[in-house]
Protein backbone atom coordinates (compact mmCIF):
# COMPACT_ATOMS: atom_id res chain seq x y z
CA UNK A 1 0.00 0.00 0.00
CA UNK A 2 3.01 2.45 0.58
CA UNK A 3 4.33 1.77 -2.81
CA UNK A 4 1.28 2.56 -4.52
CA UNK A 5 0.88 5.72 -2.49
CA UNK A 6 4.58 6.85 -3.18
CA UNK A 7 3.62 6.31 -6.71
CA UNK A 8 0.75 8.45 -6.38
CA UNK A 9 2.41 11.03 -4.50
CA UNK A 10 5.29 10.99 -7.68
CA UNK A 11 2.59 11.26 -10.44
CA UNK A 12 1.04 14.26 -8.42
CA UNK A 13 4.39 16.06 -8.67
CA UNK A 14 5.41 14.97 -11.88
CA UNK A 15 1.64 16.27 -13.21
CA UNK A 16 1.71 19.36 -10.85
CA UNK A 17 5.58 20.23 -12.61
CA UNK A 18 4.42 19.55 -16.29
CA UNK A 19 0.82 22.05 -15.22
CA UNK A 20 4.12 24.22 -14.84
CA UNK A 21 4.69 24.58 -18.26
CA UNK A 22 3.61 27.37 -20.33
CA UNK A 23 0.98 26.60 -22.96
CA UNK A 24 -0.24 30.00 -23.90
CA UNK A 25 1.37 33.35 -22.88
CA UNK A 26 0.57 36.58 -23.02
CA UNK A 27 2.50 39.64 -24.60
CA UNK A 28 3.18 43.37 -24.77
CA UNK A 29 1.76 44.46 -28.31
CA UNK A 30 3.37 47.62 -29.68
CA UNK A 31 5.53 49.76 -31.72
CA UNK A 32 7.61 52.49 -31.21
CA UNK A 33 7.01 54.58 -33.96
CA UNK A 34 3.06 54.65 -32.88
CA UNK A 35 3.53 54.70 -29.13
CA UNK A 36 7.01 56.24 -27.75
CA UNK A 37 6.37 54.35 -24.78
CA UNK A 38 6.82 50.91 -26.25
CA UNK A 39 10.80 52.12 -26.23
CA UNK A 40 13.34 51.66 -23.73
CA UNK A 41 12.50 52.30 -20.86
CA UNK A 42 9.63 50.34 -21.71
CA UNK A 43 5.98 51.83 -19.81
CA UNK A 44 3.20 49.60 -20.10
CA UNK A 45 0.66 51.93 -18.40
CA UNK A 46 -1.47 52.67 -21.15
CA UNK A 47 -1.31 49.04 -23.03
CA UNK A 48 -3.49 46.01 -22.84
CA UNK A 49 -1.26 42.74 -22.88
CA UNK A 50 -2.12 40.17 -25.55
CA UNK A 51 -3.24 36.85 -25.09
CA UNK A 52 -1.13 35.11 -28.14
CA UNK A 53 -3.23 32.14 -28.30
CA UNK A 54 -5.70 34.52 -30.13
CA UNK A 55 -3.32 35.69 -32.43
CA UNK A 56 -4.31 34.70 -35.93
CA UNK A 57 -2.69 32.20 -38.06
CA UNK A 58 -0.25 33.77 -40.64
CA UNK A 59 -0.40 32.48 -44.13
CA UNK A 60 3.19 32.02 -44.90
CA UNK A 61 3.79 30.07 -41.42
CA UNK A 62 0.28 27.77 -41.95
CA UNK A 63 0.22 25.46 -38.60
CA UNK A 64 2.46 28.31 -36.47
CA UNK A 65 1.02 28.97 -33.20
CA UNK A 66 2.54 32.08 -30.92
CA UNK A 67 4.30 30.52 -28.02
CA UNK A 68 6.61 33.17 -26.92
CA UNK A 69 7.14 36.61 -26.75
CA UNK A 70 9.24 38.69 -29.33
CA UNK A 71 11.06 42.52 -28.68
CA UNK A 72 12.73 43.82 -31.62
CA UNK A 73 15.41 46.91 -31.16
CA UNK A 74 16.41 48.44 -34.67
CA UNK A 75 18.66 51.41 -34.75
CA UNK A 76 18.05 52.89 -38.65
CA UNK A 77 20.07 55.92 -39.80
CA UNK A 78 20.82 56.91 -35.94
CA UNK A 79 16.95 56.41 -34.90
CA UNK A 80 16.33 53.55 -32.33
CA UNK A 81 12.50 51.97 -33.34
CA UNK A 82 11.30 48.99 -30.85
CA UNK A 83 8.80 46.35 -31.59
CA UNK A 84 7.07 43.73 -28.89
CA UNK A 85 4.41 41.41 -30.05
CA UNK A 86 3.73 37.90 -29.96
CA UNK A 87 6.15 35.26 -31.55
CA UNK A 88 6.07 32.30 -33.75
CA UNK A 89 9.14 31.19 -34.71
CA UNK A 90 12.73 31.44 -32.43
CA UNK A 91 13.92 30.22 -29.92
CA UNK A 92 13.51 31.64 -26.50
CA UNK A 93 17.23 31.86 -25.60
CA UNK A 94 20.01 29.05 -24.68
CA UNK A 95 18.70 27.17 -21.94
CA UNK A 96 17.80 29.08 -18.84
CA UNK A 97 19.24 32.16 -19.51
CA UNK A 98 16.31 34.44 -21.92
CA UNK A 99 19.28 37.76 -22.26
CA UNK A 100 20.36 36.01 -25.11
CA UNK A 101 18.97 37.32 -28.35
CA UNK A 102 20.25 37.65 -32.33
CA UNK A 103 21.66 40.81 -33.17
CA UNK A 104 22.75 41.92 -36.75
CA UNK A 105 24.42 44.81 -38.28
CA UNK A 106 24.37 45.78 -41.73
CA UNK A 107 25.78 49.28 -43.81
CA UNK A 108 24.21 52.21 -43.64
CA UNK A 109 23.86 52.45 -40.31
CA UNK A 110 22.14 49.56 -39.51
CA UNK A 111 21.69 47.56 -36.20
CA UNK A 112 18.65 44.93 -35.27
CA UNK A 113 18.55 42.92 -32.04
CA UNK A 114 15.90 40.09 -31.84
CA UNK A 115 15.19 38.62 -28.55
CA UNK A 116 12.30 35.64 -27.81
CA UNK A 117 11.00 34.60 -24.20
CA UNK A 118 8.39 32.67 -22.94
CA UNK A 119 9.37 32.35 -19.40
CA UNK A 120 5.95 34.34 -18.18
CA UNK A 121 3.61 36.43 -19.24
CA UNK A 122 4.57 39.90 -20.48
CA UNK A 123 8.36 38.97 -20.37
CA UNK A 124 9.14 40.72 -23.61
CA UNK A 125 8.95 44.06 -21.65
CA UNK A 126 12.38 44.41 -20.40
CA UNK A 127 15.30 44.29 -21.90
CA UNK A 128 17.52 41.83 -20.60
CA UNK A 129 15.13 38.62 -19.48
CA UNK A 130 14.89 36.77 -15.90
CA UNK A 131 14.77 33.35 -15.16
CA UNK A 132 11.29 32.47 -13.74
CA UNK A 133 12.77 31.60 -9.67
CA UNK A 134 9.29 29.74 -8.95
CA UNK A 135 10.20 27.50 -12.16
CA UNK A 136 13.64 26.98 -10.23
CA UNK A 137 12.20 26.92 -7.19
CA UNK A 138 9.22 24.14 -7.84
CA UNK A 139 12.01 21.53 -9.88
CA UNK A 140 14.19 21.42 -7.42
CA UNK A 141 11.13 20.72 -4.63
CA UNK A 142 10.32 18.00 -7.41
CA UNK A 143 13.70 16.70 -7.54
CA UNK A 144 14.21 16.40 -3.96
CA UNK A 145 10.70 14.85 -3.23
CA UNK A 146 11.13 12.50 -6.05
CA UNK A 147 14.71 11.43 -5.10
CA UNK A 148 13.16 10.99 -1.14
CA UNK A 149 10.66 8.38 -2.18
CA UNK A 150 12.15 6.65 -3.72
CA UNK A 151 15.34 6.12 -1.35
CA UNK A 152 12.83 5.62 1.29
CA UNK A 153 11.21 2.48 -1.24
CA UNK A 154 14.66 0.64 -1.07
Amino acid sequence: MEIKCNKIIILFFVVLFVCQTVYSIKCWDCRSDNDPKCADPFDNSSLAITDCTQEPELSHLPGAKATMCRKIRQKIHGEWRYFRSCAYMGEPGIELDERFCLMRTGTYNLFMEYCTCASKDGCNSAMHQTVNKFVIMSSTLLIITVAYLISKEN
